[in-house]
């Protein structure tokens, strides 16, 4: 095996899909208007952010996050730690367990599946810690983990399905 199991363009696509989501969930006829309510937010703020430090910023954290979930998604990345990361060096067997299983568990379905265990127990109980003590309540919690739940289904999907 010569190369690492994902596809080079997964983790882009799947932050990309972070943000297209995010443009979805926080429109004002989905959740964007709800969400302007619980979180304090007002069109004035909204308007005095520097929009492409923003977004920048928040493609670069998906992609950070997409690097992780992939960790999660793609199971044949625990066979390439086992090796210290580089198959090149690997013995035999490792060629042989990846020549048997190097697309085992490899579809969209899958990836999802994980995305969304991702979100329930790791977005989920972080937002909803955040929002507690910030005083923010269980619209605000379940508006913002919503979209990360169902952002972390699509991006695992892309991450295990490409």
């Amino acid at each position: 095996m010569e190369q690492l199991p994902i596809n080079p363009i997964a983790i882009p696509i799947a932050a990309i899909a972070a943000l297209l989501v995010g443009f979805i969930w926080y429109h004002p006829k989905v959740f964007g208007n709800a969400w302007m309510k619980v979180s304090g937010m007002t069109e004035e703020k909204i308007k005095g952010g520097n929009m492409a430090v923003i977004f920048g910023f928040s493609l670069l954290f998906a992609m950070l996050l997409a690097s992780l979930l992939m960790q999660f998604t793609n199971h044949q990345w625990g066979a390439v730690g086992m090796v210290g990361g580089d198959p090149a060096l690997a013995k035999e067997s490792f060629n042989a367990f990846m020549a048997d299983y190097e697309t085992a568990f490899r579809t969209f379905k899958h990836g999802a599946l994980h995305g969304f265990l991702f979100g329930l127990f790791g977005a989920f109980p972080i937002i909803g810690t955040i929002g507690l003590f910030e005083r923010k309540g269980w619209k605000y919690i379940l508006i913002n983990s919503g979209y990360w739940i169902v952002t972390l289904i699509l991006m695992g999907g892309i991450l295990c399905g490409l």
